[in-house]
């Protein structure tokens, strides 16, 4: 497939893209990735389609670009280029090129060969050293500006260039060990076609061989193809070192003696690191002379191009350890659905095995549940994909607002969530963390049905908290594995938030909990009030629950008036003088819902505690 070669005025204006199958077009303009020409003012964010017909490149003005282009000398709106011709926009010149690479398995004989171990390169000092920095200067804005591994490999052929005066070919190259797995590191983040990459993927350049190129360009605007030595690039990603051969087209005219026509020289620099497998960097050109035959010739060959070794290598090296940071990110991304930000947090420059061993530490738990998720499988019957999308919008507010306040999601239970704090890292305010969370997803679930056309107009929720000591971390068998909490509290939450739909509370915590809100966060940030004495079903120790409440004002119609006369009254309820108890509760507004659960009780017994009354409420279900 031909390329196609977009120069601008300054030499690092350039790039070279390989045009996509026939038949399938692309936008050329100064934004329009990939086919971008960012240096130059005068095209159009959108100036131009090209459609590469298999035999000529169609090209056809956008109906709002401003300035014209011209095609042999004259201004085009629509034509159809040849390969070997070219067009101007602006200041701009894309030239069309079907310049072919093929490797050369013959060995041919290097009238010199040198191996140079990048320990000698970095103590080799620079004969041009001005020239060098402006140049490596240039790579920070080059690796920030590469969103994707191929754009990168662009921008660096691009500096290769540049900074090699003497260079006339230059490619990014990978030697293949069995499989394909450097074109797969290369693709694994775009997973698109080539025209859409930006450039072509990984191939080889002819059938069968070994070697892959990434990216390749080079100075010459003609047809002439070129032939890489398959043996230098094997010779220097086996070695680890960079190899030099230099021929001399001065000895004969036989082309068997170079790699390709009018090349003096070649290097190849390999590209040591585990992200980039058999990668390699090799650079070929021409002297402006004849060379000496004497061996102090073919030394001082060698020395004139040890700057340009040493620059090689360290733009080598620069490209492999921002491989490795982008494999190590992308690894990180892909766990990030797995792991909890403070989870990756904590796993950040320590050993996985021990950050995730499971371990006894003190925790707060949530659990979460959603409210009328029976009702709407029933009526979504047969709209299940629906029910499922609305049920996941669901989860995604428990799990959005237990990620945000520093907590770990620990596990799904159907249409509810589980997370809990102080693992990995122990906090001190875990506590009053995990309230935030809760009265956070109480918020997001009222607001959505205040809505009646938002998706979660008919969804509710009921929380649980619970803190206490439990084991968190890796916990599993040998098959499977997740990091998640495990004790008595997780199943005291759960309790918890099942007394909810009991006692008509949306949130409510235990004793420990509660008493910590209390004596730690003043009631303009958290308030909270006991609700009752229960016995839970199945239970042998009765415990007090509380209800976490927002402060007074737009989030409650409960002034701290109200909470105070619902202690009062909780107070007297359990020293059994249930008529000051039954007289304080109606000092509650009446659409508090969660002083029927009293109001009740004690109107069922006539005013009157049972014989041998404790204070304790026995829940007839969980």
């Amino acid at each position: 497939m031909p390329d196609l070669i977009a120069q601008g005025p300054r030499p690092t204006d350039r790039w070279r893209r390989s045009l996509p199958e026939a038949g399938t077009p692309v936008i050329l303009g100064r934004i329009a990735e990939p086919w971008n020409v960012a240096w130059d003012d005068r095209i159009s964010r959108e100036h131009a389609t090209l459609c590469w017909e298999g035999t000529h490149l169609v090209v056809t003005k956008a109906p709002r670009a401003r300035n014209a282009i011209f095609y042999r000398g004259q201004q085009q709106e629509h034509f159809q280029a040849s390969v070997g011709e070219h067009f101007v926009i602006g200041q701009t010149t894309f030239t069309l090129l079907d310049q072919r690479v093929h490797f050369s398995q013959a060995d041919s004989p290097a009238y010199a060969e040198q191996t140079f171990s990048p320990g000698v390169l970095r103590q080799t000092k620079y004969k041009d050293a001005d020239r060098r920095i402006e140049a490596l200067g240039k790579l920070p804005d080059i690796i920030a500006g590469a969103g994707t591994d191929q754009e990168l490999c662009v921008r660096i052929v691009n500096l290769l260039l540049q900074g090699v005066p003497q260079a006339s070919f230059v490619a990014i190259l990978t030697l293949r060990t069995g499989s394909d797995d450097s074109a797969e590191i290369l693709t694994s983040e775009q997973r698109v076609p080539p025209h859409e990459a930006g450039a072509a993927t990984p191939k080889s350049a002819e059938a069968g061989e070994e070697l892959d190129i990434l990216h390749w360009d080079c100075r010459t605007l003609t047809g002439q193809n070129f032939r890489p030595s398959a043996q230098l690039v094997r010779n220097a990603t086996q070695t680890g070192e960079s190899v030099l051969h230099v021929w001399n087209r001065a000895v004969t005219a036989s082309t068997s003696f170079t790699q390709s026509e009018n090349v003096d020289w070649a290097f190849c620099t390999p590209v040591v690191s585990d992200a980039c497998p058999g990668w390699a960097i090799y650079v070929a050109g021409d002297f402006a002379g004849p060379l000496s035959l004497s061996p102090r010739g073919a030394s001082g060959d060698s020395d004139a191009l040890q700057d340009d070794l040493k620059f090689t290598e360290l733009t080598a090296t620069t490209l492999g350890a921002l491989r490795q940071v982008r494999v190590l990110q992308r690894r990180q991304d892909s766990l990030r659905n797995f792991f909890a930000p403070v989870v990756l947090d904590a796993l950040a420059g320590r050993d996985a095995d021990q950050v995730l061993a499971p371990r006894e530490t003190d925790v707060s738990v949530l659990f979460c549940d959603l409210r009328g998720f029976s009702q709407q499988s029933e009526d979504a019957a047969d709209r299940l994909l629906e029910l499922l999308q609305r049920v996941s919008d669901a989860l995604g507010v428990m799990t959005h607002h237990i990620l945000a306040n520093g907590g770990v999601v620990g596990d799904f239970h159907g249409d509810a969530a589980m997370g809990f704090w102080g693992w990995p890292i122990a906090a001190k305010n875990s506590i009053e963390l995990v309230c935030r969370a809760a009265l956070a997803i109480r918020r997001e679930f009222e607001l959505a049905s205040a809505q009646p056309a938002h998706p979660l107009a008919n969804f509710r929720a009921g929380l649980g908290l619970a803190s206490g000591s439990a084991v968190a971390g890796r916990i599993g068998t040998t098959d499977q594995v997740k990091v998640t909490v495990f004790g008595p509290v997780v199943n005291l939450a759960s309790r918890l938030e099942g007394m909810t739909k009991q006692l008509q509370a949306s949130i409510l915590m235990d004793e420990v909990t509660a008493d910590w809100v209390r004596k730690h966060v003043p009631p303009e940030v958290l308030r909270v009030r006991r609700v009752a004495k229960v016995l839970p079903y199945g239970m042998h120790i009765p415990l007090v629950v509380s209800e976490l409440l927002p402060p007074a004002g737009p989030e409650s119609f409960l002034t701290n008036e109200h909470v105070v006369a619902y202690e009062t009254a909780f107070e007297h309820f359990l020293a059994g003088d249930w008529h000051e108890a039954f007289k304080q509760l109606h000092r509650v507004p009446a659409e508090d819902q969660v002083k029927d659960f009293l109001t009740v009780y004690i109107a069922q017994h006539r005013r009157t505690p049972p014989p041998g009354w404790q204070g304790v409420i026995e829940l007839p279900a969980k």
